[in-house]
């Protein structure tokens, strides 16, 4: 591939990340920097390692993955999106159950968002990237661009957030749905 392509790549495969991370800053409706970066680093290093599973997982993984990848990520992003719409429902602040500056919330959307880059480095694998040289460019490519939209996300979500008076958690969890959702019909749709 080109670098262009690969850039191009990196952007496909950062939408989701952008997106989700759009909704954590509007949950935070102010921009914690700790939390953005850290938010940004685990989708970046997520959607890097991802593609380096896949490709070296190539002959295992490439049949349960086909069958399975959509559903899981549906399934990660529907939990979620349910917990914020059910947390922005709630009125006690304190028990709302979606805080995107606990980790294990940070690493289910990190994994629900990079799924598709684990079916991208099977691809790689039937692509001509043969050596683990080979494959150090496009994963630090991917890696990068995630990591950057997935700040810039987070920074566009704070400053909305400020400026909305509603539940935002009701919103970003719809939006956590729907990208499920749309990841679910895709892939359901080129089977």
């Amino acid at each position: 591939m080109l670098i262009i392509e690969l850039i191009l790549l990196s952007i496909a495969l950062a939408m989701d990340c952008f997106t989700v991370s759009i909704t954590c800053g509007l949950i935070q409706r102010r921009l914690v920097t700790k939390t953005m970066l850290i938010t940004a680093l685990m989708f970046g290093l997520f959607q890097g390692l991802m593609p380096l599973i896949g490709w070296a997982g190539i002959s295992f993984f490439s049949d349960a993955l086909e069958r399975w990848d959509h559903w899981i990520a549906f399934g990660l992003l529907g939990f979620l999106g349910i917990r914020m719409i059910i947390g922005g429902l709630k009125s006690d602040e304190k028990q709302k159950p979606f805080d995107p500056t606990k980790f294990s919330t940070t690493l289910t959307m990190a994994i629900a968002t990079s799924i598709d880059a684990l079916a991208v480095g099977l691809s790689f694998g039937c692509t001509g990237y043969d050596t683990l040289s080979s494959i150090i460019l496009p994963i630090t490519i991917i890696a990068i661009g995630s990591f950057l939209f997935s700040a810039f996300g987070f920074v566009i979500g704070a400053y909305v957030g400020r400026k909305i008076s509603f539940p935002v958690e009701i919103l970003a969890g719809v939006i956590l749905i729907v990208i499920g959702t749309k990841i679910l019909i895709e892939h359901l749709t080129a089977l």
